[in-house]
This record gives C-alpha cells, sequence and structure tokens, in this order.
C-alpha cells in the first residue's frame, strides 16, 4: 500500500508538470525573445555565422542547438520551439529529483528526489518561462545536469570522467547565458579543494571539459569577429542604464519582491529549514547532556542523526549546491535591470538543494506525508497563481473580464497564415515582430534580426554596418527602399530605442512612420495581438 501511495504521488506530480508546461505551450502570453531567437536559430541553418553575419545579444549554445533542430521549427512554427523548449525544461526538473537522489542517504531518496521534483516542475512561472522560448529551460538544463555529473566525482572509476562531463555542461550552461558561468569556477575550485574527498585529478578533467567547450562556444566567436562578440555578449547589457539612484533601488527591491513572490513555497521552505537548523546549532556545540529541550527528545536526536549520516562528500557537495545557487543569484541581481525572469535558470538547482537539506530532518515514518503536503501547497499555488488569468483573460475593463477571443499563439498563428500567401518567392516582411516573421517562414530585412531591439538611432553608421544593426539613418532607407510586398507593425514596431531599451519620442516614431506611409498603404488592423496585446498594423507596398 505504502508503494502504490508513493508511485503514486510520482505520477501525479509528473502530470501536473506536463499539464501546466501543455497549458503554457498552447495559452501562455507571447514574448518578443521568442521571434529572435528562433529567427537566430533559422539563421544558422542557411550558414550564416552568429555575431559576425547578424546580432545576437546572448550565448552561441541556443541558436546552434535549435539550428540542429530547426525542421521542427519549420514545420510548427513558434508552437514547435515552445515544444523543443518544454522538453529542456521537464529534462531540467527531472535532472533536480537526480541531483536530490544523488545528495541523500538511501533511505531519503525517494521523499528528496519527488520534492525536488515537486518545487521545480510544479510551478506555473518556471513552467511557463521554461516553456516559452527563451535560454531559460537549455540553460537551467545543462546547469542542472552539470551538477549531476559532478555528483559522480567521488566515485574511483568514474570520477575524473564525471568531472570532464561536469565540466562540459556547466560551460555549455555559460555559453547558453553568461550569469551562469559563474558556476564553473565555483565547482572547479570546489573540487580542488576537494581533492581528498574525489577522485584525484578531477579538477584537471573538469578543467579539460570545460575549457574545451569554453573554446568552441567562445573562443571561436572572438577569434572570427572579437568586436561584434563582444558587443553581444558584454557591450550591450552594459549600454543598458536604470536611470536614476532611485530607479536602481526600485528595480532591485522588484526583483527581490517579484521573485519571492514567484517561488513562495521555496522560501517558505527556506525559513523552515533555517529554523531547524537553528535548533541543531545549540545541539552540536552544547552536546545532548547540556539540552533542556524535554519535550523535543526525538527531534533532537533526529536532528544529530540526519547530520551525521551524511558522508563528508555528500556535506561539502550540498554546500557547493547551495554556494553556486547563492552566487547566481547575486550575479542576476547585480545586473543593470534584474529580471526576476533571470532565476529561471538557477531555480531546478537551488529546489535541489532545498529538498536534500529539508528532508532529512523529517521523520522516515512522516515522509511520506511530507511529501504529500508539498504536493498539495506547490500545487494550490500553482493554480491559484494570476499567471493562469492571462491564459484566457486580457484584463477587466470596470467589473467585466475581457476573454481573450482566441489564445495569442492561435492569433499569431492565424496572421502568420495569411501574410505567408502575400509574400511571394522572396519571402521577405518587413517587421521588428520577428516571431510573426518565423510563423510566416519569411525573412526580414538585414539588420532587423533582433526586432524590437535592432534600432540604435545614434550609433555611428560605420560601427552600426559592422555589428549588423541599425542606426537612424539605416532604418529610413530600409523603410523607404525596401522591396518587401507586406509591412508588419505592432506596438513594439518603431518604437523602441537602444542600447538604453527606452520608448521613442512621439516626434521620432511619427517621422517614421511617415517613411513608411509613404511606400505602404495600410490594409487591416489587428486588435490585440502578441506581446503586451497591442494593435498589429498591415502595409500593402503601393
Amino acid at each position: 500500500m505504502k508503494r502504490a501511495t508513493w508511485v503514486s504521488i510520482t505520477v501525479i506530480a509528473v502530470g501536473l508538470c506536463i499539464l501546466l508546461s501543455t497549458a503554457n505551450l498552447f495559452l501562455g502570453g507571447l514574448n518578443q525573445d521568442e521571434g529572435w531567437y528562433l529567427y537566430a536559430a533559422k539563421q544558422i541553418t542557411q550558414g550564416q555565422v552568429l555575431y559576425r553575419d547578424f546580432m545576437f545579444t546572448q550565448g552561441a549554445a541556443l541558436p546552434y542547438i535549435y539550428g540542429v533542430l530547426f525542421p521542427i521549427i519549420e514545420k510548427f512554427g513558434v508552437a514547435g520551439g515552445r515544444l523543443i523548449t518544454a522538453l529542456f525544461g521537464l529534462a531540467a526538473v527531472g535532472c533536480a529529483a537526480w541531483l536530490a537522489v544523488r545528495s541523500v542517504s538511501s533511505k531519503h531518496r525517494k521523499a528528496a528526489a519527488l520534492c525536488a521534483l515537486i518545487l521545480a516542475g510544479v510551478n506555473v512561472y518556471q513552467s511557463y518561462f521554461t516553456v516559452i522560448v527563451k535560454t531559460y529551460a537549455l540553460c537551467a538544463f545543462f546547469l542542472t545536469a552539470g551538477f549531476v555529473a559532478l555528483s559522480y566525482t567521488s566515485n574511483s572509476r568514474r570520477g575524473a570522467m564525471a568531472a570532464f562531463w561536469g565540466g562540459f555542461l556547466l560551460a555549455l550552461a555559460a555559453c547558453t547565458r553568461l550569469s551562469a558561468g559563474i558556476a564553473l569556477p565555483v565547482a572547479g575550485l570546489w573540487l580542488l579543494w576537494n581533492r581528498k574527498k574525489v577522485f584525484p585529478l578531477s579538477w584537471i578533467a573538469f578543467g579539460l571539459g570545460g575549457g574545451f567547450i569554453l573554446l568552441l562556444g567562445l573562443g571561436t566567436f572572438f577569434f572570427l569577429a572579437p568586436g561584434n562578440t563582444e558587443f553581444a555578449l558584454f557591450g550591450y547589457h552594459a549600454g543598458r542604464s536604470p536611470g536614476s539612484l532611485m530607479q536602481m533601488i526600485a528595480l532591485k527591491a522588484g526583483f527581490i519582491s517579484r521573485s519571492v513572490q514567484a517561488y513562495f513555497v521555496f522560501f517558505a521552505g527556506l525559513l523552515v529549514t533555517f529554523a531547524l537548523q537553528r535548533l541543531h546549532w545549540p545541539v552540536r556545540e552544547r552536546g545532548f547532556e547540556e539540552m533542556t529541550l524535554d519535550s523535543r527528545p526525538n527531534l533532537i536526536e533526529l536532528l544529530r542523526e540526519a547530520n551525521a549520516e551524511r558522508s563528508p562528500f555528500a556535506r561539502s557537495f550540498v554546500s557547493l549546491l547551495w554556494f553556486s545557487g547563492a552566487l547566481i543569484t547575486l550575479v542576476h541581481f547585480m545586473a543593470p535591470f534584474p529580471y526576476d525572469d533571470y532565476q529561471v535558470i538557477v531555480y531546478p538547482l537551488l529546489s535541489a538543494a532545498l529538498a536534500v537539506t529539508l528532508v532529512p530532518h523529517c521523520p522516515e515514518r512522516q515522509q511520506l506525508r511530507a511529501v504529500f503536503a508539498v504536493l498539495l501547497i506547490c500545487t494550490a499555488a500553482s493554480f491559484s497563481s494570476p499567471m493562469n488569468q492571462d491564459w484566457l483573460i486580457r484584463g477587466r475593463d470596470r467589473i467585466w473580464w475581457k476573454f481573450k477571443e482566441t489564445p495569442d499563439l492561435a492569433a499569431l498563428q492565424k496572421v502568420g497564415a495569411e501574410l505567408r500567401g502575400k509574400l511571394g518567392d522572396d519571402g521577405l516582411l518587413l517587421t521588428q515582430d520577428t516571431y510573426l516573421a518565423v510563423e510566416a517562414g519569411a525573412r526580414v530585412p538585414h539588420g532587423m534580426e533582433m526586432g524590437p531591439f535592432s534600432y540604435y538611432p545614434d550609433m555611428p553608421k560605420e560601427k552600426a554596418e559592422k555589428l549588423n544593426l541599425l542606426n537612424k539613418e539605416m532604418l529610413i532607407q530600409i523603410l523607404s527602399k525596401a522591396h518587401a510586398p507586406v509591412a508588419a507593425l505592432s506596438g513594439y514596431g518603431l518604437t523602441i530605442r537602444s542600447p538604453e531599451i527606452a520608448e521613442l519620442s512621439s516626434s521620432d516614431r511619427k517621422a517614421l512612420q511617415a517613411v513608411l506611409e509613404t511606400n505602404y498603404t495600410k490594409c487591416r488592423e489587428v486588435q490585440n495581438f502578441g506581446q503586451a496585446s497591442t494593435t498589429l498594423e498591415i502595409f500593402e507596398r503601393k
């Protein structure tokens, strides 16, 4: 009966993970980043070289991996990209459970693995951001899988190979999002410090695996286009300014507030763990003879056993998980614009760390109930999240809810199919909504590959041409001379200036719109289109 209950909870937990991913795949709101990430993968399949031939402001891993899988995207459009992303996201959840199994004693493995899986997977916020096409799911998978590999470094026969793959995978995480790169030196130093607890030369094997990927995934592009690569990975992000001191403080406070809101169950579990550890400290420091907590002898005994059960390697490894997660979080906090969704890449790792820290403090006979309680709490938190309203609701007009006529993805697919028939053999579409170009199987004018983030009005022309971006003169030339039969601009089109990611002035927008309308005639509008439900204007060339 007990075994059947464990199996039932596992099936329910996995089912909920898949259910949330499926709902977010079809009903989750669109994001502008989905377009230029997928368009970059398309460029790779056409023989273009990242950074040198077109601009892309993240690591090289995603465009090349999604480029290999591009037949799926070509057939299913953005939905195909979301399917690939969802599979990487679910793989990261699986790795979190695997990591928990590797970090506790045998009698705690089932509970720790299930807790890690539930925390990482039964979270609608985490699910959404590992389904829409961003770098988060891929990076989370590589990051968590890298630590799974490192958990095998204490094995006398497989330790060197495990360290090699650990370095290999963590370097891939860094080549997906640079903020994950801080885990590489931390893990390398940990292997060197613990060389008596792991295979002696693990740190060398780790360096070889990581170094190979860094040389391939970063060194190659610095060799081919050093200036473009430096701008893509560092210059673009450094150019974003949070504004005044008060705005910067507000952004940092917002990062903390929204992170706690998104991962409230995790932070509550963190507080419980801290409370239990605080109870354990006087036990450890003063000895059991001096304790006067007669009403809690079983708990004290349990805390002592939980600490003693872990091997020195396991205790050190769990500390590595926490330290790496904390450092990556700090890197995100220090970013000029610290968005809370940055934490998506590290959350599976932190979920595993919390599970293996908390579960050993629970009596073995109570672990099933504890896991069931975690499942209930995470399920309640996920299905009561305000994010779920966005699947069906577009907002509120006084006392009336405004239901979506069709999901955002379905609306994109409909417009994409409509435009595909109008573009002709050349397939050129004048748009900054690159997810529309992906859905229509179209290409965009050179320099617009980054969508709304490709416009640098004040950048010198020579530099803009080198970096494959557009300044004011170049954008006006495209608007007036591009031979695209159709132009399509949503509320994100011709409205954003980079690198500040600031809104263009009204006069600048009107001037660009006027240039467009000298060559194009507006033929229709699509209300509530794409990210933020703006109006899509479709033009035909005169």
